[in-house]
């Protein structure tokens, strides 16, 4: 008699850390090539699915599914963004979890916690950007944010860019800063970290590379601020004055399309008449493939806006589940012995 028994791997974010998945040069790799492999059709992409409770805060749960036809994988994010939560219950506001199937006879292979994933494939995206759109020399990095997007941004940059040395970060009060700063000392004990005390100008003037990641919607950034040759990742949703899009040289979305019908900064020029489809100098996918230019002088402003593939976080959780597996961690989960008519004492267990 054949097997009926289902089983797939559970990892914990602990699993996922303790073997190494926090690598923001395998996230790139993965996202990178998950890149490629969109733009060769290997990629099934459907619309995220978004239920949102509250329109006024915006909490909601989203579903987003991809499947790489090439890798023989298909999987879906499962994440919660509930807005509120640190002021009013004094938890995080993102949660996630993912499940991954193969795609020969349909059955899932992990059970994943998703949040270290999707903050991952944040910050990575935002380092494939800067390999190609910032200067190589650039040593200081200007943060408006402490959260957990912004400390992994730091890591990426980091790691994107080497000649990193120096970081300031503001927060909305000075402990979040301090937090920050004891929290990534350690993890980067080569780039000196100091908060700027609630200024946003001391953070980011003069800065080589620009990273807004925060929850707030207003014109935080200002272009006054900008120097020459600097390169901006925006993270959020409206965190910059419209002049900082237009002082800039190159504009660069992971997906223009997708980009311009939400709530950024961006789509809310194009919305208003002050952007062009044909201001956006290009998609990631068609400077990682050469198809158009990234940085090409060191003069140059560039703009990063990402607003999330998930076919990326798919990659990127394909990729940390190797890794896992190949360590040794996780949990065996058993989804089924037998088929729900096999089983002996079935007639005990249903309710007519």
């Amino acid at each position: 008699m054949l097997s009926h028994q289902i089983h797939c791997q559970y990892f914990s974010q602990e699993d996922l850390l303790a073997s190494g998945c926090l690598d923001v040069r395998m996230a790139m790799q993965a996202a990178e090539d998950a890149l490629k492999s969109f733009n060769q059709g290997e990629v099934i992409f459907p619309d995220k699915i978004v239920q949102i409770f509250d329109d006024d805060t915006q909490e909601r749960i989203n579903c987003l599914p991809a499947t790489f036809k090439n890798h023989k994988i298909c999987g879906v994010k499962w994440v919660s963004v509930f807005p509120p939560n640190p002021i009013k219950h004094g938890i995080q506001n993102l949660s996630a979890v993912i499940i991954l199937s193969e795609i020969e006879h349909g059955f899932p292979i992990a059970f994943m916690e998703g949040t270290l994933c999707s903050n991952l494939r944040v910050g990575a995206m935002g380092a494939i950007a800067a390999k190609y759109l910032a200067r190589t020399d650039s040593q200081i990095i200007g943060l408006i944010g402490a959260g957990e997007q912004a400390k992994m941004h730091l890591v990426a940059m980091k790691t994107a860019l080497p000649s990193l040395t120096d970081c300031r970060v503001v927060a909305k009060d000075k402990a979040e800063e301090e937090q920050f700063i004891t929290e990534m000392s350690p993890i980067l004990s080569d780039v000196k970290i100091v908060g700027t005390q609630e200024n946003l100008q001391d953070a980011i003037e003069g800065a080589d590379v620009i990273v807004t990641a925060t929850s707030a919607q207003a014109p935080l950034l200002k272009a006054d601020w900008f120097k020459s040759g600097a390169f901006y990742s925006h993270v959020g949703g409206w965190e910059d004055e419209y002049e900082v899009a237009k002082i800039c040289d190159k504009i660069v979305c992971d997906d223009w399309e997708t980009v311009k019908h939400r709530t950024q900064t961006l789509s809310r020029m194009y919305k208003e008449g002050q952007l062009k489809d044909e201001d956006i100098h290009a998609n990631l996918v068609e400077i990682v493939t050469g198809k158009k230019p990234g940085r090409t002088n060191p003069d140059e402003r560039t703009y990063f806006n990402a607003v999330g593939l998930a076919y990326a976080d798919i990659a990127i959780a394909y990729a940390m589940f190797q890794r896992a597996s190949q360590a040794g961690f996780g949990q065996d989960l058993r989804i089924q012995k037998e088929m729900i008519f096999e089983h002996a004492y079935l007639k005990k267990w249903v309710r007519l």
